[in-house]
């Protein structure tokens, strides 16, 4: 069973992890006004969500 000869140091450790970063959000153009929204979500200016209105604005 492989086993690490030495202890990792901390800035070993962080220096790898250091790379995991958040992408944005990506955008989506709303069919129906034009605004940008979030992917997969009701449009917060007009209310609409794949092509016909789902809530009142």
């Amino acid at each position: 069973m492989a086993v690490p000869k030495k202890k990792m140091s901390r800035s070993r450790t962080r220096r790898r992890k250091a790379h995991w970063k958040v992408a944005p959000p990506t955008l989506a153009t709303c069919q129906q006004c034009g605004a940008k929204h979030i992917s997969h979500r009701v449009c917060a200016e007009c209310g609409s969500y794949n092509g016909r209105v789902v809530t009142e604005v």
